[in-house]
């Protein structure tokens, strides 16, 4: 059973279309708080990031904010954080937040949330680290996503062993349980996906 004391969550700089997101965001926050797991997320002030930054701290928790100068200086970020660091660029940023981390989560957001989780997971698909990711499928918002990365398996373009190195759940505390048991795969990083 691996030890998560700091959690990476990847969200939406808005709150979406449906409450359940925001919901969510603040069921996350709160078991972050109970369990005492340090939140590391992108900083901001708005949207699901907010949300759950809020929530953490409102609950006693911690958090750690990583955001790009460019945005601090726009007035988004978090004033009330444990830490802020701002730093130099976005890819330095999510450098940061994953030497920071324990494991990644995705709750629902748009492209950039898309962007961070995929790169975290490409990152431990190369071996580059050996941390758990997951997405909290909040209200089914990445059923699609989820119907495609199954799609693309068939297609043989993922490899089954990648595609199950994505823990997928609705509830928070079985995402956690879930990610607390996760084991890598133990394969061959460059066999061509036709010979899988």
């Amino acid at each position: 059973m691996r030890e998560i004391r700091r959690l990476c969550v990847f969200c939406g700089s808005s709150n979406g279309a449906n409450p359940a997101y925001a919901d969510a965001a603040r069921r996350l926050g709160r078991r972050l708080a109970a369990e005492r797991i340090r939140l590391v997320y992108g900083g901001g002030n708005v949207g699901l990031m907010g949300v759950l930054a809020d929530e953490v701290l409102a609950h006693g928790g911690e958090v750690i904010g990583v955001i790009p100068h460019g945005l601090a200086v726009k007035e988004v970020a978090h004033e009330s954080l444990t830490e802020l660091h701002v730093v130099d660029s976005m890819h330095t940023r999510k450098a940061m937040m994953e030497e920071l981390a324990d494991g990644f989560i995705a709750l629902p957001g748009g492209l950039g949330t898309f962007e961070e989780i995929f790169e975290i997971i490409t990152w431990a698909q190369l071996g580059i680290h050996s941390k758990p990711c997951g997405i909290l499928n909040a209200a089914g918002y990445y059923d699609k996503l989820i119907e495609f990365l199954d799609h693309a398996v068939a297609e043989r373009l993922v490899r089954r062993e990648h595609r199950a190195m994505i823990q997928i759940e609705q509830d928070e505390g079985v995402l956690l349980d879930r990610m607390r048991k996760y084991e890598p795969p133990q394969i061959e990083k460059w066999i061509r996906v036709e010979q899988a």
